[in-house]
């Protein structure tokens, strides 16, 4: 008689396949069952659904395997706490580390579409802004490709920052609903609901034993809905969990004010909780703002530390001695730190630790990422405030900061500056909690995301810190993830790779540096070229189809896409192209290089000056474009809506790398990594990566210009406008231009406060003291390009050079310096 099988055996699933026949019909069934779609006339959308939830299953498959992996081993994890998570598009990360691009393709095939029309019915998941947002999704990719044990906790914006829209040259903000049409990738955890705490007071009750206890009363509670998204490895067969909240009232609406016809009153509970999760950074110019900014990073804390610290509990009881042992908390910027006091107060309040226990074990478990320089994004909110929403957590603040202050003043007795310098708390008119300093004080590890970036919060921002902590301080160099931004963004060049360098270089990026001795064969770079030929004339149909604007072929593409900010200095590019359209005017139209000048970047709702620099470029496109002279010499665009999948197309098409911020105030940067990684060869100041990308490539391949960080510094007191003007023939015409309303004829004044700004000897930003240097350099580039073989040269060993601006390297080191996680190895 054959064997008995178990319950269990008799219920197990048989793996899903993994080729095309397999994908095809789990996808068919998908569309008929799931969508009720027939297959002759399913839209692009129910295509994408259907394909979408049948790779969902192969990484379901793989994700619990993952999970049941890392109970088994019950090794130290990390959580990584961050606001944003710029996912871009889901589907092709996910064929890519799948491995299933080419089944996909096939599978697609057998419906008469095209697999590239399929992906572009993704939407950009609306979960980030810019950089921070981006580097939190490269380092959740490198994490599993890495086999590393990390959980990523975020929010779940129903609408993203906004989508641009640009009229009358003018930024005009339309809500971004990306989750109109569903998102197939995730999955809603009911079962795993939190209660956030909002309002109420702080209330102090002896408890069985007589000890004086606090807990936190009369409260506005919110619900905290997990939905998890899968996070593959590259072909590892690991699977990690990006966990988002979604805030949602107790109670759906008020039966008793709905009865009595109070009909918005009924539901105003249930409105107010979900603003919560509503939109990605708010707009907090108003008081209502600044509150609901509060309420999103308490909400986003206190969700994942009640989830990670219910795991623990569910496992090993009230015992939290090894806690600290098994557990990190990285702080992605300033944004989470909530999480210092909310974990106090959950092993306080909740588990009765007292409080040496409770910051025993906060102090080791959380690690702080600092990411800008700029006070204004440093986080600072009223103590009225904090009174109000989050009366409980203050307590606990200022019990923080009157022990840290205590420790300070032992070892400087009497010196009260320093003791205002470092307080959580600033006085002043109004008592304000610093955010960044509560990260700091009860965090193990702070890091910077650059060398300078590093070096300027050791000298400047946190000095006094420092010198009290100097080993707490490290930094951790940026990098962005090779899949996407390589492998997926450059298939021509991934292809070219792997032939002459092996595939070696898809799991470690160190093997680029094979790449360098075909620099100097005209055959590869020939073959190079080609490769940059296909990508240039994808980005130039997706510029006309978006902006109408005709790039010129042949030639240099030059592109600046960023957040639109004065430090990053938009503004200064824009200078130079009106000096290049002053000379094309001039009769040097021979000596102009024929050059595609490339813009984007969103400016923030309520960010004035921002907004009339992106209204400068476009009214300077117009002119420039609609100017007969310039044909065959100049185009200029603003690429509205920029987001990750414009930039993967952008990144693979870019021959100059605009990085030309203000040295010493952009902390890191990685849209140069991922220009330099595709090949652009870069233009910029020494700022954040800036430098190390220069060191890596080597001096003579970099456009260097400007003042470094320091010689800004020492300028900042003495500086005057009027001395580079008058020493800069060509700036004096550009400035002419200006005055004179020559891009803005029937708009008169609109311009004013930009000029305003470049003539203000208090301008921090210092655009003209740059001026001619920056004009000097491009120059020379300009000269660089009339040889494309020197050019194409350079571009190789970019590319080569870029191995260590991967992710995998950074989380190698965050690993190696601050989680000490034991990497996951899977049965393949």
């Amino acid at each position: 008689m054959p064997a008995k099988r178990s319950r269990k055996d008799a219920c197990q699933l048989p793996p899903l396949g993994m080729d095309e026949t397999s994908l095809c019909s789990d996808t068919r069934h998908y569309l008929a069952h799931t969508l009720g779609a027939d297959e002759e006339n399913a839209s692009k959308n129910n295509l994408y659904t259907a394909l979408s939830m049948s790779l969902r299953d192969r990484l379901v498959e793989r994700w619990k395997n993952t999970q049941k992996k890392v109970i088994e081993e019950k090794g130290k994890r990390t959580f990584y706490l961050s606001l944003e998570f710029l996912l871009g598009r889901t589907m092709g990360n996910a064929l890519l580390n799948l491995g299933l691009e080419e089944a996909a393709e096939k599978a697609v095939a057998q419906e008469h579409r095209h697999l590239s029309d399929i992906i572009e019915a993704e939407p950009d998941a609306g979960l980030g802004n810019g950089g921070l947002g981006r580097l939190a999704a490269c380092f959740l990719d490198s994490c599993a490709s890495l086999g590393l044990p990390v959980t990523g906790y975020g929010i779940r914006y129903s609408y993203g920052m906004f989508r641009q829209e640009i009229r009358g040259g003018e930024q005009v903000e339309e809500p971004d609903h990306w989750l109109k049409n569903g998102y197939p990738w995730e999955l809603k955890r009911p079962e795993r609901v939190r209660h956030v705490h909002f309002f109420g007071r702080s209330d102090v009750y002896a408890d069985a034993h007589g000890k004086l206890k606090h807990r936190w009363v009369d409260t506005h509670d919110v619900l905290a809905v997990p939905y998890d998204i899968p996070i593959p490895g590259y072909r590892n067969e690991v699977v990690n969990t990006l966990r988002l909240w979604r805030a949602a009232s107790t109670d759906i609406f008020d039966l008793g004010e709905f009865n009595a016809g109070a009909y918005p009153e009924a539901v105003a509970a249930k409105n107010n909780a979900e603003h919560i999760s509503m939109v990605l950074y708010p707009n907090d110019s108003s008081e209502n703002g600044k509150e609901l900014r509060l309420r999103q990073q308490y909400f986003l804390a206190s969700a994942s530390l009640q989830d990670v610290v219910a795991d623990w509990v569910a496992i090993h009881g009230e015992d939290f001695r090894h806690f600290a042992k098994q557990h990190c908390f990285q702080l992605n910027d300033t944004h989470p730190s909530c999480a210092v006091p909310e974990l106090m107060r959950l092993l306080m309040d909740e588990h009765g630790l007292d409080w040496d226990s409770a910051w025993n074990i906060t102090s080791q478990t959380m690690a702080y990422t600092n990411h800008t320089l700029l006070p204004e994004a440093l986080e600072r909110w009223p103590v009225r405030l904090f009174q109000q929403l989050l009366p409980r957590l203050l307590e606990i603040i200022f019990e923080i900061n009157g022990r840290f202050l205590q420790e300070v003043a032992r070892k400087a007795p009497g010196d009260t500056a320093l003791l205002r310098r470092l307080s959580i708390i600033e006085e002043g008119n109004e008592q304000m909690v610093r955010m960044a300093h509560l990260a700091v004080v009860g965090s193990f590890s702070i890091n910077g995301v650059a060398a300078l970036h590093t070096e300027l919060l050791c000298e400047e921002l946190f000095a006094d810190f420092y010198r009290l902590w100097p080993r707490k301080f490290n930094n951790k160099t940026n990098g962005v993830t090779p899949r996407r931004w390589l492998q997926w963004a450059n298939p021509a060049l991934r292809e070219l790779l792997t032939e002459h360098i092996g595939p070696e270089w898809k799991n470690d990026l160190d093997h680029l540096k094979k790449l360098a001795p075909f620099a100097e064969d005209p055959a590869f770079r020939k073959r190079w070229d080609g490769v940059r030929q296909i990508n240039k004339a994808r980005l130039a149909h997706l510029v006309q189809e978006h902006t109408g604007v005709q790039f010129i072929p042949g030639a240099m593409v030059d592109t600046q896409v960023k957040r639109i900010h004065e430090y990053k200095r938009q503004l200064l590019n824009a200078l130079h192209v009106i000096h290049l359209y002053d000379r094309i005017k001039r009769g040097e139209s021979a000596e102009v290089t024929p050059r595609n000048v490339l813009f984007a970047g969103k400016a923030a709702p309520g960010y004035f000056m921002a907004k009339r620099i992106i209204k400068l470029i476009n009214n300077i496109a117009n002119v420039v474009n609609h100017d007969a002279d310039t044909a065959g010499r100049l185009r200029v665009c603003f690429l509205p809506d920029y987001r990750v999948s414009l930039m993967e197309k952008i990144c693979a098409a870019t021959d100059l790398s605009e990085q030309i911020s203000t040295a010493g105030k952009e902390a890191s940067g990685t849209g140069n990594m991922k220009f330099m990684m595709n090949g652009a060869l870069t233009i910029g100041t020494l700022d954040g990566a800036n430098i190390e990308i220069r060191e890596a490539v080597g001096p003579e391949h970099f456009f260097l210009f400007g003042l470094n960080a320091h010689e800004v510094s020492r300028l900042r007191h003495d500086y005057r406008p009027d001395i580079y003007l008058q020493a800069d023939h060509d700036l004096q015409r550009v400035m002419e231009l200006l005055y004179s309303g020559f891009f803005n004829a029937f708009e008169p004044c609109v311009f004013d406060p930009i000029i305003q700004t470049l003539n203000n000897p208090h301008d921090p930003w210092m655009v003209l003291a740059d001026f001619t240097s920056y004009k000097l350099k491009q120059q020379e580039a300009a000269a660089l390009w009339r040889d494309q073989a020197e050019w194409q040269r350079l571009s190789i060993l970019n590319t080569a050079a870029s191995g260590v601006f991967s992710s995998d390297r950074t989380i190698q080191e965050y690993n190696r310096d601050i989680w000490h996680l034991e990497p996951l190895v899977m049965a393949p």
